[in-house]
């Protein structure tokens, strides 16, 4: 779990005390600057990741599960409005993206701090910093298709090493010099704040690394459970990140010569290679954590609708959340590899840094008012007084991050935005799809009620029409007519329902209803956190007195070849980018797991 959940924010001590600190030494670092910065890092951590998702958002599960995207599904439950809805729907979508961007920077900035601890070790070391980076990375990446078994079982024992030996180091620092325990009072972070002015704003900006990774508790809290992330936090993470940054500003009180780098500065000079191993691991640990997430989100967007069908490949047979996603995984190889070669330092990435994770927090914090206000029926008054201050907070991170734009804020702003344009394109164009279906289809029923007094041929075997709109006969179905005049003895239509909530029970996956003599509506329903399995389903409806043969059945289904209307209801960028995107989208037969050689395509052509 340590690894897994605290792995980003647990080697923020590498950087973010450093970076903040960089602001104010032109001219020399003086005493109460180092407890200004420290009491602001300290503060942050007990305001942003103790009270607010510690505390208070981790409150708002979704049956057991967190995440942005769990959370927006909470949110739009409440509220009944089409507009509203398709507002909240966007701020969730708005977080899924900057978390994307957030995970490419992860890693990099991750792997290069740890990696610049040579230069620490021997100057000689430098020019190797960013080969060995990059050559980590991607190593990394390559072997995520192995899934995370291996490297899984060295992330408990690894992040407790690495934890005990952060705040020993701290520790033994902090006694040397006690005075640096008037850090701890808020006085220093709101002495420093007045007495610095803007300069002390643009320092939130840097103070924020030491949060980042404040979301995954949440996000994670459907894999360990609420009690054991708050358990962790409280009494073993929280207070190793305080002990490690109380010893860099004793050390930084002491000798401001250190602010070469404070972290490494910190540990005996026999200890230093061994550390710069250790934070290696861990950074891996860190990087591995952001991947496996941006996979889980990635396949929530996916049966939420925000994204087309990816590859979805399960690495292991008894962990359902065990997934490997080659298209993501390949994007965000390409992209961090990128971002090192072009930032080259720790100190320059640490710019693009944090106007994701900030934005994230802004996004969270809104849909949590909605829950908290609607769901929890907290009072108008109560909700204002405990998010307003952590929205003032969260604006405040990401304002002062904002004013990093010019210096590498774009790249996270560039992902994001593309991100987002992708992800509504497709939701606006799968809306119009389904609409036109509706438009030229028949209704469902009055098919059946006509099918007695049809002439139509029937042909021995199990036909299974996958279509989206479960009222309205398949497209496929009427093609299938028109060019071979048959119907199948027996007939399936399958829908797919994705739901707003992680997992379906088993009770309530599979709803059968029978149309006629030998057709059969199936409702399968799944959670934004499960992949489908068509086949497997439709073998379990023996449950139901319903017999299906897999080796008699043929699967149809319709690949739609999408036209301009004569009246566009998208843009033409748009309507580009939604059949790029739909051409480029894993076939159904691998998205469903349905035998490739049992299948039957049918082109339907679709003006929208």
């Amino acid at each position: 779990m340590l690894g897994v959940v605290y792995g980003d924010i647990g080697t923020s001590p590498l950087y973010a005390f450093r970076t903040a600190l960089l602001h104010f030494s032109a001219d020399g670092i003086e005493a109460w600057e180092v407890l200004g910065i420290l009491s602001l890092i300290i503060w942050s951590l007990i305001l942003t990741v103790t009270v607010k998702y510690v505390i208070i958002i981790m409150r708002a599960d979704n049956k057991g599960e967190g995440g942005i995207l769990a959370l927006m599904t909470l949110a739009q439950r409440q509220i009944q409005g089409g507009r509203a809805r398709a507002a909240v729907a966007m701020i969730g979508i708005a977080g899924a993206c900057l978390f994307f961007g957030d995970g490419i920077i992860t890693p990099a900035i991750s792997v290069l701090s740890a990696i610049e601890g040579l230069k620490v070790v021997s100057p000689t070391f430098e020019h190797a910093v960013l080969p060995i980076s990059v050559a980590i990375l991607i190593g990394l990446f390559v072997v995520q298709f192995r899934g995370t078994r291996l490297i899984g079982a060295m992330f408990g024992p690894v992040c407790v090493v690495w934890f005990s030996v952060i705040g020993l180091l701290g520790l033994v620092e902090m006694v040397q010099t006690p005075a640096v325990l008037a850090a701890l009072s808020p006085h220093y972070a709101v002495n420093f704040a007045i007495r610095y002015h803007l300069a002390a704003f643009i320092a939130m900006g840097s103070v924020v690394l030491a949060v980042t990774g404040a979301e995954a508790l949440y996000a994670d809290m459907g894999h360990f459970g609420r009690r054991p992330i708050r358990m962790a936090w409280n009494f073993f993470v929280l207070p190793a990140l305080a002990l490690n940054y109380l010893g860099q500003g004793a050390l930084m009180l002491r000798d401001p010569a250190a602010l070469e780098n404070p972290f490494y500065l910190l540990a005996p000079e026999w200890l230093r290679l061994p550390l710069v191993f250790l934070a290696a691991a861990a950074t891996v640990i860190a990087s591995q954590s952001m991947i496996s997430g941006a996979y889980t989100i990635g396949r929530q967007c996916v049966q939420l609708g925000f994204l087309p069908r990816l590859s979805v490949k399960h690495t292991s047979e008894t962990e359902e959340g065990q997934i490997y996603m080659p298209q993501i995984n390949a994007l965000l190889l390409v992209g961090v590899v990128i971002l090192v070669l072009s930032f080259r330092n720790s100190d320059s990435l640490a710019a693009a840094y944090g106007i994701a994770v900030t934005g994230t927090f802004i996004c969270t914090t809104i849909l949590a008012v909605i829950v908290f206000r609607r769901q929890f029926g907290w009072s108008t008054p109560l909700v204002a007084a405990v998010f307003l201050p952590l929205m003032l907070l969260d604006l405040t991170f990401f304002i002062a991050n904002v004013l990093k734009i010019p210096e590498g804020g774009y790249v996270p702003l560039i992902l994001g935005s593309g991100l987002f344009l992708m992800m509504t394109t497709w939701q606006r164009g799968r809306q119009l799809l389904f609409a036109r279906f509706r438009q030229d289809s028949l209704p469902l029923k009055s098919y059946i009620a006509r099918l007695p007094q049809s002439r139509t041929v029937r042909v021995p075997g199990i036909a299974v029409f996958m279509t989206g709109q479960a009222d309205y006969v398949p497209a496929a179905l009427l093609h299938n007519l028109k060019h071979n005049k048959v119907l199948h003895e027996r007939v399936f239509f399958v829908t797919v329902l994705n739901q707003d909530e992680p997992l379906v029970p088993q009770e309530l996956r599979r709803e059968v209803s029978e149309l006629a003599p030998g057709i059969h509506r199936v409702l399968i329903r799944y959670g934004f956190s499960e992949s489908p399995n068509i086949p497997r389903e439709l073998e379990s409806l023996s449950e139901f007195g319903v017999a299906f043969e897999p080796m008699q059945a043929s699967y149809f289904l319709g690949r739609e070849q999408l036209v301009a209307a004569v009246v566009p209801k998208m843009s033409r960028w748009r309507q580009y980018l939604y059949g790029a995107m739909s051409r480029n989208a894993v076939p159904a037969t691998e998205f469903f797991r349905i035998p490739s050689d049992r299948v039957v395509e049918l082109g339907v052509r679709v003006a929208i």
